[in-house]
């Protein structure tokens, strides 16, 4: 579980730092979507999105699969806040957007997995 975890931890992690890095580069045209998307948001480009989405998607999860992979002290609550972080995020990011994609779809299937892989193994070692 724990490898599966540390895994999908990475996979999140590189996805979101080129996405985010991608909304930082070319905040009015990332990667081809256009800024209508963004009408009912308060944002008028992906600026911000991007650095939220670099910064707390990207980096906290290469964080979390490092700190998994070591075996710190508190490797699993980070890890299962990094699902819920995952989770908020999509869920904000389609109620903003207005639409719902099989990304959106994947991605929120993906952190709740990284949520229940996180207290299966709490509840393993007896840590919650």
């Amino acid at each position: 579980m724990k490898k599966i975890l540390i895994f999908l931890h990475v996979f999140v992690g590189i996805g979101a730092l080129f996405g985010g890095s991608g909304a930082i580069l070319n905040p009015v045209d990332p990667m081809g979507i256009t800024v209508d998307v963004l009408k009912n948001s308060p944002f008028s480009s992906f600026l911000i999105p991007g650095i939220i989405l670099l910064v707390a998607i990207g980096f906290g999860n290469i964080f979390a699969a490092v700190v998994l992979y070591y075996e710190y002290k508190y490797s699993l609550y980070i890890s299962h806040l990094m699902g819920l972080v995952l989770v908020g995020w999509i869920v904000v990011q389609c109620i903003m957007m207005r639409n719902i994609n099989i990304l959106h779809v994947l991605y929120f299937i993906i952190g709740g997995i990284e949520m229940l892989l996180s207290l299966r193994l709490m509840k393993k070692r007896n840590i919650y």
